[in-house]
C-alpha cells in the first residue's frame, strides 16, 4: 500500500497575490534584459558586422543586404592563362657572296653578317620565340666554304642569334658536309653561345634519343625535334661525335615525338623534306606529316625544297588541329632563280590555360605566313632580306635574279605566293 503525501496548509489570498508578483517582476526583467541584448548586438553589428557572429550563430542571425553582397562578390578563382607568340623561319643558306660581303664590310678582319639581316630586326622582336633552320655548318675552326660542301663564319651565328632566334634546327641535307670535324666544330659553336639559345637535330647515338631538347617560355614548356630526309650521300661519319636522325627511321622518330609529349606541353619537329625547286607536296611529305601529328606533334615545320610549299591543318588521331607548313622556302641565299628569293614566315600563337582544379589545355591559332624576299643586286651583291610589306617595285625591278630567270617584278611575289599557300594565311602587312 503506497504511503500518502502530507497534504500542506492552504495558502492564504495575501501568499498568492506576493507569489504573483513575483512572477510578473522575472518575466518583466526577462523582457528587459532580451531587449538588453537585442540593441547591444544591433549596435555591434554597426560597429563591427562580425561582432554578431561572435555572440550567436550565424543561422539564428539575419544577413543584412550589404553582407551577402559582399559574399556573392567575393573573388573566385580564375584560369592561369599563357601566351607565346613563335616565329619559324627557312633555309639560313650562307653562299660564298653572303660570306665575302661580310668580310668586306670589316676590311678583311673578321665578317659583319649585320646588314643581311637588319631590316627585320624590329619584327622578329614582337615574338617570344624564334625558330630557324640553320642549313649550314658554323664555325670559325675550319675555313669558310660554300656549295656543294658549305662551312660558315660564327660571326653569322651570332648574327642571327641578335637578330632574336633561340631555336636552332641544325638536321639538314648539309649536317655532314664537314664530316666528323665539321659536326663536332659546330656542335662547340653552339654551345659556346648563351643559356638562352637552344639547338636540334644532332643527337650523340641511339643512347641520346631519349634527351629531348626543351625550352621554357612565358610558362610553357617546349620540345623540339628535327629530321632529314638525305645527307647528301654522304653517311654518318664512323668517329662522329653525333648524327642526324633520318625520315625514313619511322620507329626512332615515333619514339621520340611520343617521349617529347611526356616532358613538353607543345611538340615542335622541323622536317628536312621533299623535292628541291618543287612547290608541290609529295606524297611521302603529306604521310609522314600525318603519323608525326598522330604520334603527338602539335606544330610541324618543313624546309629543304628552297621554294615554298602549302600549309595544312591536319586533324590527329587525339583529335587536336596540327598545323603544317610543308616548306617554308630560303631565307637567305644567293641561288639564282626567282623562286628561290621567296619565303615565308610561320608565325603563330601558342595559348596554355590552367584551370582552377589543375586542368591544362594548349591552343595553337593566329597561324600566318608572313612573306619575306631575298633581294640582291646584278652580280649577286649587296645581298639583304626584307618582309615583303617593305619590299618595293622599284627594288624589284633591280633584283640580279633578273638576269637569270623568266621573270622579276613585285606582282610576281604575290602571283607566286598565291598559287602556292591559301591567302586566309598571307599576312600581307
Amino acid at each position: 500500500m503506497k504511503s500518502k503525501r502530507p497534504q500542506s496548509a492552504p495558502e492564504s489570498a495575501r501568499e498568492q497575490l506576493r507569489r504573483r508578483k513575483k512572477r510578473r517582476a522575472r518575466k518583466a526583467a526577462a523582457i528587459v534584459l532580451c531587449a538588453a541584448l537585442a540593441a547591444l548586438c544591433a549596435a555591434a553589428a554597426l560597429l563591427w558586422p562580425g561582432a554578431v557572429q561572435a555572440f550567436a550563430p550565424a543561422s539564428s542571425l539575419p544577413q543584412t543586404g550589404s553582407q551577402s553582397e559582399a559574399a556573392s562578390s567575393a573573388p573566385q578563382p580564375q584560369p592561369v592563362v599563357s601566351t607565346v607568340r613563335f616565329s619559324a623561319t627557312g633555309d639560313n643558306l650562307i653562299h660564298d657572296g653572303i660570306y665575302l660581303q661580310a668580310r668586306q664590310r670589316t676590311g678583311g678582319d673578321g665578317y659583319d653578317f649585320g646588314p643581311l639581316y637588319e631590316n627585320l630586326t624590329e619584327f622578329y622582336a614582337g615574338f617570344d620565340l624564334n625558330w630557324i633552320n640553320q642549313e649550314t655548318l658554323v664555325t670559325d675552326e675550319i675555313a669558310p666554304s660554300s656549295y656543294p660542301q658549305f662551312c660558315t663564319p660564327g660571326a653569322c651565328g651570332q648574327a642571327i642569334y641578335d637578330l632574336g632566334m633561340r631555336v636552332i634546327s641544325m638536321s639538314n641535307n648539309h649536317s655532314y658536309d664537314k664530316y666528323a670535324e665539321g659536326i663536332a666544330a659546330t656542335q662547340r659553336f653552339w654551345a659556346s653561345m648563351p643559356d638562352d639559345l637552344v639547338t636540334t637535330g644532332l643527337w650523340a647515338g641511339p643512347e641520346d634519343y631519349e634527351n629531348i631538347p626543351t625550352l621554357e617560355k612565358n610558362g610553357i614548356t617546349f620540345a623540339f625535334l628535327a629530321y632529314t630526309e638525305t645527307t647528301n650521300g654522304i653517311p654518318t661519319p664512323a668517329d662522329a661525335p653525333a648524327n642526324v636522325i633520318y625520315t625514313s627511321e619511322e620507329d626512332v622518330i615515333e619514339r621520340q615525338i611520343r617521349r617529347a609529349r611526356e616532358v613538353a606541353d607543345v611538340v615542335v619537329v622541323g622536317a628536312h623534306w621533299g623535292v628541291e625547286g618543287s612547290h608541290t607536296v609529295s606524297d611521302a611529305q603529306r604521310a609522314l606529316a600525318q603519323k608525326m601529328a598522330d604520334w603527338g606533334a602539335d606544330v610541324i615545320i618543313g624546309t629543304h625544297p628552297h621554294v615554298v610549299q602549302g600549309i595544312e591543318i591536319l586533324q590527329s588521331e587525339r583529335g587536336a588541329a596540327v598545323p603544317v607548313a610543308y616548306s617554308l622556302g630560303n631565307f637567305v641565299s644567293t641561288q639564282q632563280y626567282a623562286d628561290n628569293m621567296i619565303s615565308i614566315i610561320f608565325t603563330f600563337d601558342v595559348t596554355k590555360t590552367v584551370q582552377p582544379d589543375g586542368a591544362q589545355s594548349i591552343a595553337i591559332d593566329n597561324i600566318r605566313a608572313v612573306p619575306a624576299v631575298t633581294h640582291y643586286d646584278a652580280g649577286f651583291a649587296n645581298v639583304r632580306e626584307y618582309l615583303y610589306r617593305d619590299y618595293t617595285p622599284e627594288l624589284a625591278a633591280q633584283h640580279g635574279t633578273r638576269a637569270y630567270s623568266a621573270r622579276f617584278d613585285y606582282d610576281y611575289i604575290r602571283e607566286m605566293l598565291l598559287e602556292n599557300i591559301d591567302e586566309s594565311y598571307l599576312q600581307w602587312d
